[in-house]
């Protein structure tokens, strides 16, 4: 018993460590944690689903069972249980509007299955996104990589239009990983190649169409459920469709073949985000941006 209870404790020091290590980490989680909290949802048997799906997401994920396996010989389908048990009862307890019932209370007990029915060490499912055109190029490779993140993370986009508030967390908390995409440079040649085809206005307009794609059945769900507060969506697309555009043009403001990536912290982040909720700073930014990019992109490409 003893030795199970330094492993949980050990389980919390880490998850500090990772916060404290990587503000990119602790930050949307820290926005999520504010959500999952806060969020009102108009029946009470809403919150024990959405909680259990949020534990066996983490479940599906894990990658430590083999290492539990070998320091846990005889109790690792405990040790598994009594983590996914701990997670669930936090998002499920922590919410200020949930009112514990039998169904939330009957979840507990489907949790022991999680001993049982655990995730391959290598997962068979991915996708190529193929469908994508080469002019999204950073998207494709991004959704190559995090499919399975991809997938939900878009399911939750569309149900924030559910709520305002909820439309507002989510939205800044995709904001650092719709940044992740952007984050990484492409070789000299790929980009000499690109835009000896495409222009730097091309480029611009086709992932921007791309982005409001994605997020049109977030507006329309927002727009159909929350109809009164539409003068919130219209911020919403001009705050998301500001921020967007400023960390795609900085990448090619900063762009430099030697890099492997444009050096995405939370300092831009920041930065980028209070001059886009501010919108005016954000316009000049962006002049100064393009600007900058197309010198950028001349001295690989020509004129």
């Amino acid at each position: 018993m003893k030795k199970i209870f330094n492993h949980l404790i050990f389980r919390i020091q880490q998850g500090f460590r990772i916060l404290n290590l990587n503000p990119k980490i602790s930050l949307p989680i820290l926005i999520v944690t504010g959500v999952l909290i806060a969020v009102k949802l108009p029946s009470n048997y809403y919150y024990p689903a959405i909680f259990f799906g949020l534990t066996l997401i983490f479940h599906i994920n894990r990658k430590d069972i083999p290492f539990l396996k070998k320091v846990f010989v005889k109790n690792w389908r405990m040790i598994i249980y009594i983590e996914s048990a701990i997670i669930y009862a936090l998002l499920l307890l922590g919410n200020i509007n949930y009112i514990l019932d039998n169904f939330g209370s009957s979840l507990f007990f489907v949790l022991i299955l999680f001993s049982f029915l655990f995730p391959k060490t290598k997962p068979d499912f991915s996708l190529k996104w193929n469908f994508i055109p080469e002019s999204l190029f950073e998207w494709r490779s991004f959704l190559r990589k995090n499919t399975w993140f991809a997938i939900i993370g878009y399911v939750i986009i569309i149900l924030s239009a559910y709520q305002t508030a909820l439309l507002i967390f989510v939205g800044i908390f995709i904001l650092d990983f719709f940044s992740n995409i952007y984050e990484h440079n492409e070789s000299k040649e790929m980009l000499e190649i690109y835009f000896k085809k495409h222009s730097f206005e091309e480029k611009l307009k086709s992932n921007v169409y791309f982005f409001n794609l994605l997020l049109l059945p977030t507006y329309l769900g927002f727009l159909i459920l929350n109809s009164k507060d539409s003068i919130y969506l219209i911020y919403y697309i001009v705050f998301m469709n500001l921020y967007f555009l400023l960390i795609l043009t900085r990448k090619y403001k900063v762009y430099n073949h030697k890099e492997k990536t444009n050096y995405f912290n939370m300092g831009v982040f920041l930065e980028y985000f209070f001059c886009s909720i501010t919108v005016i700073p954000a316009i000049f930014v962006l002049r100064e941006n393009i600007r900058t990019s197309k010198k950028n992109i001349k001295l690989y490409v020509g004129s």
